[in-house]
């Protein structure tokens, strides 16, 4: 594991990278005459500075300007810290370019990639100018009236409205380069076994490897190694089981397991090796050895049930929107949810940056993960959606913190799903295309409403007083007859007749309160309080009804941070609590009469602690 919180990739790490991020040159093109104009090779063209990776639409930027700019360019040129060698490449990397990126170097097209929320990677090894200054140049295209593009909470109008943000446009993730072997790990996954005592782990190679080579897998938790496992090949991908012996110990067992309470990450490194005993590559890497399901409606972590405390995320800033200000935002993120005593958060209409899942990994948050909506149902949008859904599951699903697949949310692109079989086999069939990809974690098709086919059913309630809660969901009859044909919103909770196979019921978006604004202030939320002892008084109110319900199997507060005018965060936008973190968290970590476990476990802690 990378001590350096700014390495932009933390399940695949080399220790020489250079940083591409601050100040490019930048440049509009709302007419599309840059490419025709040859601008990509024209210096004198870029003619004010942006500092990268902050979206133009953000303060941090230095460009500041929220109005719609559907094509940008940026230009950055740089002495490279190496240049590559014989049978070496160099690889430029992206973090995320929204919308659709074309790259050149050194005035040679490197390539492009459409997706506003996931990584890519051009080889240029062979436009670099030997010993001379190197030139990038990118031409971003955002186009906000676009519906069948997923966008998420950005918002297409001209000024952010309801819960709608300012855009963000282009480079908003790190740009970085880096020096390989030809022949290299170009990917690498892990999928735990807990009941197996094993890990399998995939490798990809940047090319076929002409004669065989060696793959060696180390598995270490501080100076203890648990696995050194070598296999030999000579495909370019490779799929290997790795036994972890002092993981069969039952007894033993839960010293290596990750949990939020105790987030256990083993060291891993992975060697490529030549036929000859020669090194050619090594990565470093983590693994968290964890099982995530469910049974008899509850969550399952590691097959024991586990009452969800989560709360909303947008993870948005308010000087650089949906980049982070700097690394330490990302860690800071996950410690205040943390203090507030939630045990895991609910990423909403964003791909976050893998930064901030490694810390989740590092500190122990259960995440669930969601893909961005678009908002126009045609056969472009479900070409998109499903294209950047396979990236943003093969990107993370190494993470241990994520726990849940959400490709929908509440029938956003889908909105005519009741009606409209197209819509429905769109939910069902990205439920099952993940579940294909991913069968480790439950798998949401449509989370709030109109679920399909799901391995949890979430609800969007907001109900104003924990009262309502508490009627609504009074026992199996009641909650029978939400999931048939009185549902908590204004839609199904359920479309057609889904298979029932013990799916917990989560109630995942309550609350919404906020504060109340000054008169002339702009302001979403889901009522309103007069004062802070009012807004714990709601809080407890109603996470104390779900706290008491048996049937239910987790919650998710919304949200954790004011975000624009969306004033409902249990933080200000400045990562201000507007409740002390410590009220929050003694009624939020209350036990759950869904898990009879966390009544036995409080008592065990109040028996140390007289």
């Amino acid at each position: 594991m990378t001590n350096d919180p700014d390495y932009p990739r933390p399940l695949l790490v080399r220790p020489h990278w250079q940083d591409l991020c601050g100040e490019w040159g930048y440049a509009t093109d709302d007419q599309d005459r840059g490419l025709a104009e040859g601008r990509h090779r024209d210096a004198g063209a870029f003619t004010r500075a942006i500092t990268v990776p902050y979206p133009p639409e953000s303060a941090l930027s230095g460009i500041h300007e929220p109005e719609p700019h559907p094509i940008v360019w940026y230009r950055r040129t740089l002495r490279l810290e190496r240049e590559p060698g014989p049978d070496e490449r160099l690889l430029l990397h992206f973090g995320a370019v929204d919308y659709r990126a074309r790259v050149w170097f050194n005035g040679e097209y490197a390539g492009e990639h459409e997706g506003g929320h996931t990584p890519f990677t051009f080889d240029v090894t062979e436009a670099v100018v030997p010993g001379q200054e190197q030139v990038v140049v990118v031409r971003a295209q955002d186009e906000c009236d676009d519906a069948t593009q997923p966008r998420g909470k950005q918002d297409w109008r001209g000024e952010p409205h309801d819960i709608w943000y300012h855009r963000t446009t282009g480079i908003w993730q790190p740009v970085w380069a880096e020096v390989v072997p030809g022949l290299h790990v170009r990917g690498l996954h892990w999928t735990p076994d807990v009941p197996g005592a094993s890990v399998t782990v995939e490798v990809e190679l940047s090319r076929r490897p002409d004669p065989a080579v060696d793959v060696r897998v180390v598995l270490s938790l501080g100076e203890e190694v648990l696995a050194d496992q070598t296999c030999r090949t000579d495909r370019r991908d490779g799929r290997w089981t790795i036994a972890i012996p002092a993981a069969r110990h039952q007894m033993e067992q839960g010293r290596l397991l990750w949990t939020p309470e105790r987030p256990t990450l083993l060291a891993a490194r992975v060697e490529v090796i030549g036929g000859d005993g020669s090194p050619i590559d090594a990565v470093t890497s983590y693994v968290g050895l964890r099982s995530a399901g469910i049974r008899d409606g509850r969550f399952l972590l590691n097959g024991q049930p586990r009452f969800l405390r989560l709360v909303l995320a947008q993870n948005y800033w308010p000087r650089s929107h949906l980049a982070a200000p700097d690394a330490a935002a990302l860690r800071r993120e996950v410690e205040l949810a943390k203090e507030l005593g939630f045990n895991g958060v609910r990423i909403h209409q964003k791909v976050e940056d893998p930064r901030f899942l490694a810390w989740c990994d590092r500190l122990g948050m259960l995440v669930w993960s969601e893909m961005p909506s678009a908002y126009e149902y045609a056969p472009r949008t479900v070409e998109r959606l499903t294209r950047e859904w396979l990236e943003v599951v093969a990107r993370d699903r190494s993470h241990p913190c994520v726990v849940t697949w959400v490709p929908f949310n509440e029938s956003w692109g889908v909105w005519h799903s009741a009606d409209v079989p197209e819509q429905r086999h769109a939910t069902a069939a990205l439920y099952h295309l993940t579940k294909a990809l991913d069968g480790t974690r439950p798998v949401i098709s449509n989370d709030g409403w109109e679920h399909t086919e799901s391995d949890i059913w979430g609800l969007h309630d907001y109900a104003p007083t924990g009262e309502s809660i508490r009627e609504r969901y009074a026992g199996p009859e009641a909650l029978a007859r939400i999931l048939g044909d009185r549902p908590p919103a204004r839609r199904v909770a359920l479309l057609g007749d889904p298979v029932r196979r013990g799916q917990p019921v989560v109630l995942s978006e309550i609350g919404g309160t906020s504060l109340r604004p000054a008169q002339d202030e702009p302001w979403h939320g889901y009522g309103t309080v007069g004062s802070t002892e009012e807004l714990a008084e709601r809080f407890r109110q109603i996470v104390d009804a779900v706290l008491d319900n048996p049937e239910l199997a987790g919650l998710c507060w919304t949200q954790l941070t004011d975000t624009e005018q969306e004033s409902n965060g249990l933080l200000t936008e400045d990562r201000e609590p507007k409740v002390a973190a410590e009220t929050i968290r003694r009624i939020l970590t209350r036990p759950a009469r869904s898990a009879p476990a966390e009544a036995i476990d409080a008592a065990r802690r109040a028996a140390r602690d007289r």
